[in-house]
């Protein structure tokens, strides 16, 4: 009795809710899109080319690691417990990671789970791989727990005998020499050889009197300083080695003898010789320069190893006004045989160039990741095409290298990255036909890819629902939409994005507050907190390629014409249209129809009505005014209506329907407002082809108005103001429809603009957010999130509740006001600051299905590691190679691990290959297949003396050759003068 009851206050005369019982409300949990909390790790593989990405323990969720390839591969792996990621490695097919907790833990990218974990009894500092090795060293606080068998010792002691608790703060190989290591404590560096075992270089860093470091602090100028050291790098040839210090000091030292070869800062050197004149320097009596940490530094190699650059990150003065990364472009790199000593100490001094890569203000970078090109050799900075850079906000940027220009993650990083770089501020939700989906393709001017790893595993395929496209609105003014799908295929994956700071003409103070997208007409507009009204149609960019600089000439409370605003890589795509800058603040409502109309909310109270044919405002008016003239719906009265808060729009709908007492159909414009006023408008056609607004009446409901949904009293099938419908007109139909309207404490479903109807009001909980969804083909519900962590359905007309379901499991309950219910029965909310879940509400109770994407390519090989010259390998440089360091760590022992079994058969495979090949020579020595230390020495030993007695001969007969050849050359040069000379007296004697 109650749906017929309340059927026909409404205007309802049919169930529409028929069919709908609990059993069938139930949530499944289908994806993820973004970071569940704060990034602590990047770590990047440009053999199989995929981001690793740590995160940070957090009351949002848990540790975790996330590896992402190309387009939409993601596959997530968990801590062994709670803890935060401290490091991330990526090692051949593995990744190794340590915790917050000390554990150090070791994943497989093929099984895509963790192989082994361990924790260590102590206090882990560093961590150091090898693609080639299948050994991590720790570096730990002290070194009175033993892990492995195998262990280096605290080595400053040997300098200082009691400095017994020194961490080792950093653990690099050599880049050339896998069997020598630099470890890096606070008191000092050390070199040490795998080969000797034991330490062959010191490198310690004394101020003496007078020399004014890093800080050039006046007050201990006076006094002998040892800056402590928090970084240390190798020279990509090993040549050299970096060290950076507490106060800003990076020393460059000489491998072979220890002695510095240059000590500076940022701008200052020499800064570890007495100074004359410390003022000079930036130092005065009273104050002196304090300068940010070093966080990273990065030595990188172009393709040749001796043209390099180092990049820094900190190190620079804290009142410097730009902040950002330091690149010292060195260039190539003396030759360390020929090079006089003044002449290395100019090559650190002078860069070639020295620039800033600039960083968003108010955020320094605190930790940076290098994406090479092909080889994860030269401690991963081989030849880098662009930097990943984290700041001290959480946030992510990507610049090019060398150059620092900003790179957009658009269509190079996976979507989820897209959500800290920079933070979304707002988003929403809108249905699109698949077919008009399919076809917004932008084309934009783009480098290579910077993922290209990983396989997509098969979904189902639905090609004939709607597709939800998600617009997020980041915090630099760029707008991104994407398909977030149904758990489904995505056949359109990429992401569309519009730049809304180059259409208002500036770079700051671009907060978007609104945004609606039409996309069967291919428009979109966004509303922002300056109060601009900013609109963008699909097209092409007439200024492709050309940037024409930044514009602000906005008329006030008119139309401006900005089509020549696109940005310049942009060819085709969403293109600025036009813009409205109606100065009334910020904008809070923003609706643009299928079928050309655009309305707007401002906070200040107006409204204002946009017909895109012109385009032209073709009606502009105040929500105060129009709200006096209200219907009262309700004796009871919201709380809010005592307040002295301005009246202003909320929420905007466009329909097709007759109005109460009206027999024909009409465009409709319905405008809720935050007091509970629901204003309803005509859109009606002039004789001369224009469009005006009528104001029809006012209905005032019980709270803020939410949600509002116009529909069929026939079928329940929506009564938007769709193509078709307003096609339709011209042929007389009547569309018998009612509006269903959704406040905070209530719900109300009434024929406009008679708003008696039939309402009913929530029980306990407010209302956040709610919409209309439809189950298959078997009717529809009205579908709301509440403050108590729960989501309701509600029938139709009855509005009894169907069923409820928790979701404060899964959703941020704080911000659950800012989800969106789709039609289809999906809910798109923040589970945390920089995360969304999608569920739907029409499950079976599913938990997040983990995700059967590959991430690994066994087919992609890692390049040979690379080696010491020929020339320091004849000199009598001894050499290890990683299958010494194997034998030398892990003992004769150890089984070999997969990887090394399928090294050892390609090279079976390949001599085997070679042996077969005719010509081949068959007298060439065959290494041993159980060949141990020691006679692995005495072999190489023998091919070095070997090769010395070759050259040697080469050496012997090249003398013996000029000899000859000068023997030759003065017979011939005697020969010559005899037949001069006898020339001459022959002509005097006339013969």
């Amino acid at each position: 009795m109650t749906h017929l009851l309340r059927g026909k206050q409404a205007g309802i005369q049919i169930d529409l809710s028929a069919g709908l019982g609990p059993e069938l409300f139930v949530l499944d949990d289908i994806n993820r899109y973004g970071i569940n909390s704060q990034i602590t790790a990047l770590a990047y593989d440009p053999v199989q080319s995929l981001l690793a990405v740590g995160t940070k323990d957090s009351q949002f969720g848990p540790g975790q690691i996330y590896v992402f390839g190309q387009k939409r591969i993601c596959v997530t792996l968990s801590l062994p417990h709670r803890a935060s990621v401290k490091t991330l490695q990526f090692c051949a097919d593995k990744l190794v990671c340590v915790d917050s907790k000390h554990d150090l833990s070791c994943y497989s990218l093929e099984l895509k789970r963790t192989i082994s974990s361990h924790s260590p009894p102590g206090v882990v500092t560093s961590l150091a791989t090898d693609p080639t090795l299948d050994y991590a060293l720790l570096g730990m606080q002290n070194d009175r727990e033993n892990l492995v068998p195998f262990k280096i010792p605290n080595l400053w002691t040997q300098v200082h005998g009691r400095a017994r608790v020194i961490p080792v703060i950093v653990l690099a190989f050599h880049p050339r020499d896998i069997g020598t290591l630099l470890i890096g404590y606070h008191e000092g560096a050390v070199i040490y050889s795998f080969k000797q075992n034991k330490a062959i270089k010191y490198f310690q860093y004394e101020l003496p009197r007078g020399a004014p470091g890093g800080d050039a602090d006046p007050t201990s100028m006076n006094i002998v300083r040892r800056p402590k050291l928090t970084q240390a790098v190798w020279h990509p040839t090993g040549t050299f080695v970096l060290t950076g210090h507490e106060d800003g000091s990076l020393v460059v030292w000489d491998v072979k003898d220890g002695r510095i070869v240059m000590a500076r800062t940022l701008q200052d050197t020499n800064i570890n010789q007495p100074s004359v004149n410390p003022t000079a320097l930036g130092a005065s009596q009273t104050t002196f320069s304090v300068r940010e940490p070093l966080f990273r530094i990065a030595w990188c190699a172009n393709q040749d190893p001796d043209d390099t650059g180092i990049l820094i990150a900190g190190g620079a003065p804290t009142n410097q006004p730009t902040k950002g990364l330091t690149f010292f472009e060195m260039g190539r790199t003396p030759n360390y045989a020929t090079a006089s000593w003044q002449v290395l100490s100019e090559h650190f001094e002078s860069p070639r160039r020295q620039r800033i890569l600039p960083t968003p203000p108010n955020a320094e970078v605190v930790d940076f990741c290098l994406i090479p090109r092909t080889s994860p050799h030269f401690a991963g900075a081989c030849d880098p095409i662009a930097i990943l850079a984290l700041l001290s906000s959480g946030e992510v940027i990507t610049l090019s290298f060398p150059s620092g220009l900003p790179i957009s993650p658009t269509n190079q990083l996976h979507v989820s990255m897209t959500f800290v770089h920079p933070f979304i501020k707002r988003f929403t939700l809108s249905p699109i036909e698949r077919t008009r989906w399919l076809g917004m393709t932008e084309t934009r001017a783009q480098g290579p890819p910077t993922l290209k790893g990983g396989t997509e595993s098969a979904h189902p395929l639905r090609r004939y629902e709607t597709r939800n496209i998600v617009q997020t609105a980041h915090a630099d003014g760029t707008v991104r939409l994407w398909d977030a799908g149904h758990g489904d295929e995505l056949e359109n994956e990429k992401v569309l994005q519009v730049d809304v700071a180059r259409a208002v003409g500036r770079l700051e103070n671009v907060q978007v507050t609104q945004m609606s997208l039409a996309g069967a007409s291919g428009e979109f507009a966004t509303g922002l907190h300056t109060g601009e009204v900013v609109i963008f149609r699909w097209g092409h960019n007439r200024n492709a390629g050309k940037d024409p600089g930044l514009t602000s000439a906005n008329k006030a409370q008119c139309l401006t014409n900005i089509a020549d605003r696109a940005d310049p890589s942009l060819t085709e795509g969403l293109c600025p249209f036009t813009l409205l800058d109606q100065q009334n603040g910020p904008v809070t409502a923003l609706k643009l129809s299928d079928v050309g109309f655009v309305a707007a909310g401002f906070e200040g109270g107006s409204i204002s009505v946009i017909d895109l044919r012109g385009p032209a405002v073709i009606y502009t008016t105040s929500v105060q005014e129009l709200a006096s003239n209200d219907k009262r719906g309700s004796l009871k009265r919201s709380n809010n209506h005592g307040t002295n808060t301005a009246e202003h729009a909320t929420v905007i709908e466009f329909s097709v329907m007759g109005l109460d007492g009206e027999d024909y159909s009409s465009i409709l414009l319905h405008i809720g407002t935050n007091l509970g006023h629901l204003l309803t408008f005509k859109i009606v056609p002039e004789a001369s082809g224009r469009y005006i607004v009528q104001f029809a009446a006012s209905a005032l409901l019980d709270d803020r108005v939410l949600y509002i949904t116009p529909l069929r009293a026939d079928s329940g099938h929506p009564a938007y103001a769709s193509q078709s419908a307003v096609g339709n007109l011209r042929n007389g139909n009547k569309t018998n429809g009612v509006v269903l309207a959704v406040t905070q404490t209530g719900i109300r479903i009434f024929k406009p603009a008679n708003v008696k109807g039939a309402h009913k009001s929530f029980d306990g909980s407010p209302c956040h957010s709610a919409a209309l969804v439809r189950y298959q083909n078997q009717g529809y519900a009205l579908v709301g999130l509440f403050g108590d962590g729960y989501t309701r359905a509600y029938s139709i007309p009855a509005m009894k509740e169907i069923g409820s379901a928790t979701v404060n499991r899964v959703l941020d309950i704080k911000r659950v006001g800012d989800a969106v219910i789709t039609p289809t029965g999906n809910i798109l909310g923040w589970t945390g600051p920089s995360e969304m879940a999608l569920l739907t509400v029409w499950g079976k109770g599913e938990m997040l299905p983990r995700s059967k994407d590959k991430i690994f390519n066994p087919d992609a090989l890692i390049p040979p590691r690379p080696t010491i010259s020929n020339f320091q390998w004849v000199s009598g440089t001894q050499y290890i190679t990683p299958s010494d360091m194997d034998l030398l760590i892990g003992g004769p022992d150890r089984p070999p691990s997969k990887r090394m079994l399928a090294q050892s058969r390609a090279d079976d495979q390949q001599r085997l290959t070679a042996s077969r090949t005719p010509g081949s020579s068959s007298s060439s020595a065959a290494v041993p297949q159980n060949e141990g230390w020691g006679a692995y020495m005495q072999r190489q030993i023998n091919e070095r003396t070997e090769k010395l007695n070759i050259m040697g001969d080469s050496m012997e007969r090249l003398e013996n050759n000029s000899a000859a050849w000068a023997d030759d050359v003065g017979k011939f040069v005697a020969k010559q003068k005899r037949n001069a000379v006898g020339g001459i007296i022959k002509s005097r004697f006339g013969l």
